[in-house]
């Protein structure tokens, strides 16, 4: 990891002879121990154009100007920083958030709450604070970008999924008890489908746990709906006798991935028994699976639209569930996922 450091009057004139000789900004960067992205930004607020002697418009980097504004700037921003003591609490927020896509409130509730990790800093930043550090660029590496859903944003395409015209061997949501939709007892599901790229097979059954969080994912061969009963059997066999009190209820759209109800909902282990009951959202209600979908998002920000599956590896998607599972989270009291499953389900 880079260091944490501003760049000085010597790192100026440096800059601008490299710059002058021809130097690439990665060149820049290396020989003054900062990232290229410095590098661009401190060029870019540094150039001037100017007349000069010749009455020829001339633009360049100039440090002597650059430096006297960031000394100008230094006097004016008020009292000093409040990390600005603290360099291995800055590096360790940048790390989170950088490396390990941890939002700015989750990476800041991740540090305090697991000291016994990371450490005792003697300084604490809110949210609001840190998010003005990132705005001023006060980070080496963090900027904007860094940050979940910051930046540009594409407009949604129109999605169109070939759907079943109802779902009649499944009961839907409209049966589904109250206590799984007020979410007071533990062990009801939404599951959901992400898929690949155009052209690529292989999808991930992704399985939301709606009172913890709880994030199980697994590669199947393809969007079929025996690949789904496959996957299904796979994970009982797994769990074991507990199944049956972990997964009581799973809901899910009217995908044709879903339509065997039936095989869903019957166990390898007792002839003809029950080992969960499926419930039918409405078509077209996403919402009605609304922590299912928000995991999807945060599973795209691994697994970007476009991803091809097929060249996705079982580790790589247990590093994510992994990722996800450990994510601090504001519904939870900033804890995560795991802590609350393994607290509920003794770690199963």
């Amino acid at each position: 990891m880079k260091g944490y450091k501003h760049l000085t009057a010597h790192d100026r004139n440096k800059m601008a002879k490299m710059r002058k000789e021809g130097a690439t900004m990665r060149q820049i960067g290396a020989a003054l121990h900062v990232s290229a992205a410095t590098v661009c930004r401190e060029l870019k607020r540094g150039t001037y154009t100017y007349m000069n002697a010749d009455y020829i418009e001339v633009t360049e980097y100039i440090p002597e100007r650059s430096q006297k504004r960031y000394e100008a700037n230094l006097e004016a921003k008020g009292p000093g920083l409040k990390i600005g003591n603290h360099r291995d609490y800055a590096e360790k927020l940048e790390e989170l958030i950088v490396d390990y896509d941890y939002s700015p409130s989750a990476a800041l509730h991740e540090i305090e709450n697991h000291p016994e990790i990371y450490g005792e800093f003697g300084v604490r930043v809110c949210r609001q604070t840190l998010y003005s550090y990132v705005e001023k660029r006060i980070f080496a590496r963090l900027t904007n970008k860094d940050l979940p859903f910051k930046g540009s944003r594409q407009k949604k395409k129109t999605k169109h999924i070939r759907r079943m015209k109802s779902a009649a061997k499944g009961d839907s949501i409209e049966k589904r008890p109250e206590e799984v939709n007020t979410r007071q007892e533990p062990g009801h599901w939404e599951m959901d489908l992400v898929v690949s790229c155009r052209g690529g097979h292989k999808c991930l059954m992704a399985l939301t746990e709606r009172v913890t969080r709880q994030e199980i994912m697994r590669l199947i061969p393809d969007k079929s709906a025996a690949s789904v009963v496959r996957a299904m059997n796979t994970l009982e066999r797994k769990y074991g006798k507990m199944f049956p009190e972990v997964f009581k209820t799973i809901t899910v759209d009217n995908g044709t991935e879903f339509s065997n109800c039936e095989g869903m909902e019957t166990s390898i282990f007792k002839a003809g028994g029950q080992r969960t009951k499926v419930y039918y959202c409405h078509p077209y209600c996403s919402s009605e699976r609304g922590s299912n979908e928000k995991q999807n998002q945060m599973i795209r920000r691994k697994f970007p639209k476009g991803t091809n599956f097929d060249r996705v590896s079982p580790k790589e998607v247990r590093m994510v569930e992994d990722w996800l599972n450990r994510y601090p989270r504001k519904i939870l009291g900033w804890y995560s996922s795991a802590d609350l499953f393994n607290q509920i389900f003794g770690g199963v």
